[in-house]
């Protein structure tokens, strides 16, 4: 799990970085806002921890150019401790917000929730969706997808056990192609089932219902 740092004080960010490497994360540092973006397009972590008062571009703003990208999970670290801030923060698309000075294991309760809640397991399917890596698990086991396959599971389980029908599945597909028929819609269907379900052919994952479209069988 890779979590990027973006924080000035080096004493702070040291700190930060050497605990969290020795609790299993991958960690990147870097010092500059006008450099954070960049750091983020190369480093693609699973989470941001952002500074507000940053050197050259300030967190604000980071954390603007960095939604116009991402949806990827942002915890603002910041000594600023008024209510109008965290509104702020919270409304410019930040997950949470941790006050300075602050406690280690705090920090890392709020990452793993955060962490928690982005990969959901999809109840007794044994299913995790990676979102930032764009990988799937199934019972531990990694499922190759395609682009396709992949964009067909995520609208399936963005709401567990609604029933999607074939026009909202050829929107998501083939956002911007009026030709895509029902058949695709059931080719990609087979497709995915081949991958995840024991049997494809008495489904319980990727469940149709007829005359209405296909749900996640949770």
């Amino acid at each position: 799990m890779r979590i990027l740092i973006c924080e000035d004080d080096p004493d702070i960010a040291e700190i930060l970085d050497s605990y969290l490497r020795g609790r299993g994360f991958e960690t990147k540092v870097i010092a500059r806002g006008d450099e954070a973006v960049s750091m983020f397009r190369s480093v693609n972590p699973d989470l941001v921890l952002l500074d507000i008062l940053l050197p050259e571009l300030d967190g604000w703003e980071v954390l603007a150019q960095i939604r116009e990208l991402s949806d990827v999970p942002i915890i603002l670290i910041t000594a600023l401790g008024r209510v109008d801030d965290k509104i702020r923060g919270l409304s410019g698309g930040a997950d949470d917000f941790i006050t300075k000075p602050f406690v280690l294991r705090e920090v890392e309760a709020r990452i793993e929730a955060i962490l928690r809640r982005n990969r959901p397991q999809i109840g007794r399917l044994g299913l995790i969706i990676d979102d930032a890596r764009k990988s799937v698990t199934l019972h531990g086991e990694e499922v190759q997808l395609s682009p396709k396959e992949y964009s067909l599971l995520t609208l399936l389980t963005s709401e567990a056990g609604r029933v999607f029908s074939n026009e909202e599945i050829r929107n998501c597909l083939w956002p911007s192609e009026h030709y895509a028929s029902e058949q695709d819609v059931q080719k990609y269907v087979y497709l995915l089932r081949k991958k995840l379900e024991v049997d494809p052919s008495d489904p319980n994952i990727l469940l149709t219902v007829r005359g209405f479209g296909y749900r996640i069988g949770v």
